[in-house]
């Protein structure tokens, strides 16, 4: 009797990555790796100024510099092109022309106002700085508060306000009679400072035109390569079908490379100028000012309770800087934090405003976690601010209004049906790994050393999974196809474009265990609009849990196929086939059947095709999910301040998060270590700082503060595991957990530890010396 090999089990098993290798060795390939005969390089003249009228161009001397191929302006711009994108436009908002390079006005530091092209980049740097730009400097408007204000400077003179839109929340007939009838109404401003993403890599771009095909290929470090194929492609003219956008190795994005960019432009527009390659890569000091700047809202938050606890309202008014101009998702992404504002809680009255506010700043757009860090920051201190009025304990408070586990799915004041959950589950596993039963002990050990013990706590659930194509503005689907080579080895093409969260990986683990092969016989392509199907790109915790899902779906389509195969070749019935570990058998007789590969070679070489059967073994699918996505965790952080200079010394960070079923431990536990830098980070280190006169201050590594690993503990990281309805695969994603539930936890700690000083709220970021005035009695 034949028995069938079972191979070992791939899914759930914490497989190393399959890209490190080429990663850490140096062998693998960035846009700046590539070189092309007859390159040129492009070089770009910024405004220095926050908000100016340009008044004359001057090239001439850098047309004769050295190497100098071509020069462009606005006026060539204009004429060879479209305005810059934008996807998302909300009815009712002012939207003002844009063009990758600007005339008459800069509006923000940093802004393009011309590109030199040369034959050496250190050429075309030093001619850029030979181009003469007369400027008359106008007044700056770079608090979003006073741009609101009557009588302010206008970013926009057309539109005769600084409102790009104003979006209304919820019901305020329902919220008004909740908070008529509460026993008690906690009421703060917060603020979530500015940041800027700072990638490893920063931005690059490669264009190629070749003028004898009229075609284009580009090699940019892209997040979103097809749909950065079809906006390129309209903007500078060329028909979609002969425009190729190959995204190589992206060396991180958090959101920023979600963008088409005026250099990906005026690269293209350079090539079909000069007739030749041409390569721009950004320096560190334009990754600062020119690629997109995240969260900066100011979000004023009010909760309604009974005297128990419970929460029956809530009212935000939410001022959103997105700086100069609309990016390609600017206006969608505050839209995300009111989603999120009642958190875990049942709060049965929501209702507010989004006012979104130009000023003289780097336009914002997507950061890691994109409006839902802002949504959970709010509610999460709103909750820790009404215990504490109540005398409530913040875990006490949490379970009183937590959705129930059996109350999924769950439809919340936001208007959003939260698939699946079990609030109590994560925080019992958290607290319980925290030891939360001798946190008291602890803090009077801390007082003896002449420091302050805070313990803060945060619960989250995040929108992900992006998600319906009805809700978003450049379509939610994901396409995946899975091929069966003639030899039988795998070909996995995700329209998903992976930089870092391991798709290489954990689609071949998907792959291998549902086809029944080994994993080292599964390659995973992406990222190249030639080779892949038409999809929408890695963002927004998507990848597995939509791209995952296309997938599967690719994957049951080709078993069916092989089953087809087996059943002719075999002379069974279709019915009586049985496929399982790689083979196809007559159900009942494993030794009557065929490997997979014999299957491929048949289905290939199509000498003797079942009925109505195409020759092949191949299968492509696009997912298309009725919902998003919505993860969830609890966090703890312990922290201890000194009580001499107000340093915060972060202790512990216990995290506790539900992703859904999980393909690959190892890299779940890689994007929560990720996101939990960048969340601490804005709670402790990072700020984008810009004078009154729009100039940034905090424009180098020496003074924008990214966290390093000594700044940080051994993170405690566990998980529950809560599936979704809403994918095959039963995953939610996790890309963006640790950024979310990261930060407000972080300043619950120091408010905590500083309770006996009367504390009840401190902004970000939790500079020592605001808490050192604390302590010593002043103020904030």
């Amino acid at each position: 009797m034949t028995t069938i090999q079972q191979p070992p089990k791939l899914i759930g098993e914490p497989i190393k990555r399959r890209e490190d290798p080429r990663l850490i060795t140096g062998q693998a390939t960035y846009v700046d790796d590539i070189r092309l005969h007859g390159m040129l390089y492009m070089s770009l003249v910024r405004s220095p100024y926050g908000h100016a009228h340009v008044t004359n161009i001057d090239t001439s001397a850098a047309a004769q510099a050295e190497g100098v191929v071509a020069i462009l302006t606005a006026r060539e711009v204009k004429a060879m092109s479209e305005p810059m994108p934008v996807a998302a436009q909300l009815e009712g908002m002012n939207l003002p022309v844009r063009w990758a390079l600007a005339s008459d006005v800069v509006r923000y530091q940093g802004e393009p106002v011309a590109a030199v092209i040369a034959d050496d980049r250190y050429r075309a740097r030093d001619a850029a700085d030979l181009v003469l730009v007369d400027y008359e400097e106008l007044p700056a408007v770079v608090d979003p508060d006073k741009a609101l204000e009557p009588g302010a400077d206008l970013i926009h003179s057309d539109f005769g306000t600084n409102a790009a839109i104003t979006i209304p929340i919820g019901s305020t007939e329902d919220t008004d009679r909740a908070f008529a009838e509460a026993d008690v109404v906690i009421k703060q401003r917060m603020i979530n400072q500015r940041l800027i993403p700072v990638a490893m890599e920063p931005r690059g771009v490669v264009a190629q035109y070749n003028a004898g095909e009229e075609t284009m290929t580009v090699w940019s470090s892209t997040q979103i390569p097809h749909l950065l194929k079809t906006i390129l492609a309209a903007c500078v003219r060329i028909p979609e079908h002969h425009m190729r956008v190959i995204a190589p190795e992206v060396g991180g994005g958090f959101g920023s490379k979600l963008n088409v960019y005026a250099e990906e432009l005026l690269s293209a527009l350079a090539s079909i100028q000069t007739g030749r390659p041409v390569k721009w890569i950004e320096s560190r000091a334009e990754n600062f000012l020119a690629t997109i700047h995240g969260r900066d809202l100011i979000g004023t938050i009010e909760l309604a309770a009974k005297k128990d606890g419970t929460l029956i309202g809530q009212r935000v008014r939410i001022i959103a800087d997105i700086g100069a101009y609309h990016q390609l998702l600017t206006a969608a992404i505050p839209t995300l934090t009111s989603l999120m504002l009642p958190g875990v809680y049942k709060i049965p009255a929501l209702s507010g405003e989004i006012v979104e506010v130009f000023t003289n700043k780097t336009p914002t757009d997507a950061y890691r976690g994109a409006g839902r860090p802002e949504g959970t920051y709010f509610i999460e201190r709103g909750i820790n601010m009404l215990a504490q009025e109540l005398g409530m304990d913040q875990v006490e408070i949490r379970r009183k209004n937590f959705i129930g586990k059996d109350e999924f799915p769950y439809t919340t004041s936001a208007g959003v049906v939260y698939d699946s959950g079990d609030y109590d589950g994560s925080l019992d596993k958290a607290l319980a790994n925290a030891g939360w039963g001798a946190v008291a002990q602890l803090k009077e050990e801390a007082r003896a050393r002449n420091k302050y013990l805070g313990v803060g706590i945060s619960t989250y659930a995040e929108i992900c999974g992006m998600g319906p194509s009805a809700a978003l503005p450049a379509g939610g689907w994901e396409s995946g196809t899975v091929r069966v080579e003639r030899s039988g080895k795998i070909t996995v093409l995700t329209g998903a474009s992976p930089h870092g969260q391991g798709e290489e990986t954990s689609f071949a683990q998907i792959a291998a265990e549902e086809l029944g092969v080994g994993i080292d016989d599964v390659s995973v392509l992406h990222g190249d609009t030639a080779q892949v199907p038409f999809g929408i790109g890695t963002f927004g915790s998507r990848a597995t849990a939509v791209g995952g899902a296309a997938l599967m779906m690719s994957i049951v389509k080709v078993k069916d196929k092989a089953r087809r195969f087996g059943a002719h070749l075999l002379e069974a019935l279709p019915d009586d086939i049985v496929y399982e570990q790689g083979r196809v058998f007559v159900k009942g007789h494993p030794e009557k059947g065929m490997a997979l590969a014999e299957i491929a070679a048949a289905a290939w070489n199509a000498p003797n095709l079942p009925p109505d059967t195409e020759p092949g073994l191949e299968a492509t699918s696009y997912f298309e999910p009725s919902n998003f996505t919505y993860p969830f965790g609890a966090h703890v952080a312990f922290v201890e301040i000194d009580a001499d200079t107000g340093h915060i010394d972060l202790k512990r960070f216990i995290a506790v998060d539900d992703c859904g079923r999980v393909i690959n431990p190892m890299l779940v536990e890689g994007q929560v270590h990720g996101g939990l830098a960048q969340g601490i980070g804005q709670a402790m280190y990072e700020e984008a700082v810009y004078d009154e006169s729009g100039q940034l201050l905090t424009g180098t590594l020496m003074d924008y503060c990214v966290p390093r690993s000594d700044q940080l503990p051994s993170f405690e990281l566990d998980r529950t595991v809560t599936p979704t309805p809403v994918n095959p695969l039963g995953a939610k994603g996790v890309g963006e957990a640790g950024t979310i539930g990261s930060t407000p936890a972080i300043v619950n700690a120091v408010v905590d530890a500083l309770q006996e000083f009367g504390v009840k709220h401190i902004d970000m970021m939790l500079r020592p010396e605001k808490v050192w005035r604390i302590i010593n009695g002043g103020k904030q």
